[in-house]
């Protein structure tokens, strides 16, 4: 799991809010910073999830929630608004979990949709990581391209490429820490090539670009110093102007999208978790739902808090159950050495895109996965799921993913004669997602701005 300590840096320091400000408030990206909330706060969580719920679940930032709220909710607002609407979500998932009805939305949206859902996610965070590594880039007559003018060429892109080969034969081999390694062994090579062959950032001061073939963003040199005093620059710079910024409706949106997806991401990873570890009973329930449930919703608060997107439960936990691990002991092991984490936060200014975002194709293809488990044979269900997948990519936004996969659901069991098939929530929801979609012509039609 520590190389979110990395990459959730790398996708959330570089997106300037609505003010032009970076995260935490200032002028220019706070990398640092970043790495050290991001492990206070699954350290903090992973200890919690341990001692509580006594339970082998690790949790930290999520990845995909940390690229929607940077790429889709963070240019629409202030950071700290963006927080605190992290924070009301995990406040309404704690909500849900005491009073039960989280267990009543679970069962309102069909499982191919949940798993829709993830695999939409996934192909989103494998783009994000195609493109930012410079393997896919924009191009003049379509809308994207395989490298520089249709190859792959450049060291960075050797980099990339060395480092996604790298984490797949580990993962094949069944080494622990593939990714981890596979990151940490790209940016070895990427200090490397630079300090032999000068390759130098693809931009100038102003942002212009000025060599295609350079670094993306972070140039990998060695820094003056690996240890350094953690600076909680991120933290508690939480406001709650959402409503103001960008309208209720659109806020409401960007709460219930974090919520969906935390929401049955969590379920569906501590059911795994529990399988493999054998901790399920004849129902397929784990020990102590209710208490991981509750750490959990508690880790989306603890990120908004953080300033690092909302922390949820890790499948990568499963590596520790195959390693043994059948007990809160080993979560709590794991908050600790995230807590060392803290005091390494100059080493996150080391490692270029191009040596972090193998591993976010990496975590798409595992997530991937999960399309086994749709009918895709039955048009009913199998359209919408298709709409919720490739809408996430295709417009880089995973609300317009969910927002289309539920509208299609209930327009088609409408259209089959099926309205009583679809729970009372999902018809809630898909008009919530017609309203969304339609906000622009609505506002338009009043008159507002």
């Amino acid at each position: 799991m520590a190389y979110i300590v990395v990459l959730n840096g790398l996708i959330m320091g570089f997106q300037k809010d609505s003010t032009g400000h970076f995260l935490g408030g200032g002028t220019a990206p706070n990398l640092a910073g970043i790495a050290v909330a991001t492990a206070v706060v699954a350290g903090v969580m992973s200890f919690l999830m341990g001692a509580i719920a006594n339970y082998p679940l690790a949790l930290a930032t999520g990845l995909g929630l940390n690229a929607y709220v940077t790429f889709a909710v963070a240019p629409t607002m202030p950071w700290s608004d963006v927080m605190g609407l992290i924070v009301i979500e995990g406040l309404v998932m704690l909500a849900l979990v005491l009073s039960g009805f989280r267990v009543a939305v679970f069962n309102a949206v069909p499982l191919a949709l949940k798993k829709a859902i993830s695999v939409g996610i996934g192909l989103f965070i494998a783009f994000i990581g195609l493109f930012d590594g410079g393997v896919v880039r924009k191009a003049p007559a379509v809308p994207v391209q395989l490298g520089v003018d249709g190859t792959l060429s450049g060291w960075p892109t050797f980099v990339f490429v060395v480092g996604m080969l790298v984490i797949v034969v580990l993962l094949v081999r069944g080494k622990h820490g593939g990714i981890l390694w596979g990151i940490v062994g790209a940016t070895v090579l990427a200090v490397v090539v630079e300090r032999i062959k000068h390759v130098g950032g693809q931009t100038d001061a102003s942002g212009k670009l000025v060599n295609p073939h350079g670094w993306s963003l972070n140039v990998p040199k060695w820094p003056d110093n690996v240890v350094g005093t953690p600076h909680f620059d991120t933290m508690f710079h939480v406001s709650f102007g959402a409503f103001h910024h960008a309208g209720i409706v659109s806020s409401v949106l960007v709460i219930f999208t974090m919520l969906l997806s935390n929401f049955f991401d969590t379920m569906g990873t501590m059911t795994a978790i529990g399988d493999e570890a054998g901790l399920l009973d004849a129902n397929g329930v784990p020990p102590n739902p209710g208490r991981i449930l509750a750490v959990d919703s508690l880790a989306g608060t603890a990120g908004g808090l953080g300033g690092v997107s909302s922390a949820t439960a890790y499948i990568e936990s499963a590596s520790g159950v195959a390693a043994g691990a059948r007990t809160g002991l080993s979560s709590i092991v794991v908050g600790l050495l995230f807590g060392l984490a803290t005091f390494l936060s100059p080493l996150v200014k080391v490692v270029p895109y191009e040596a972090a975002t193998p591993a976010l194709v990496i975590v798409g293809f595992l997530m991937m996965q999960q399309a086994r488990d749709i009918k895709w044979g039955d048009v009913e269900i199998a359209l919408p799921a298709f709409l919720t997948i490739i809408l996430m990519p295709f417009t880089y936004s995973i609300a317009n993913g969910i927002g289309a996969g539920f509208i299609a659901y209930t327009v088609i069991k409408l259209a089959k004669g099926k309205a009583r098939e679809v729970h009372p929530l999902m018809w809630i929801v898909s008009v919530a997602f017609v309203v969304y979609f339609a906000l622009d012509p609505i506002k338009s039609w009043l008159g507002v701005s």
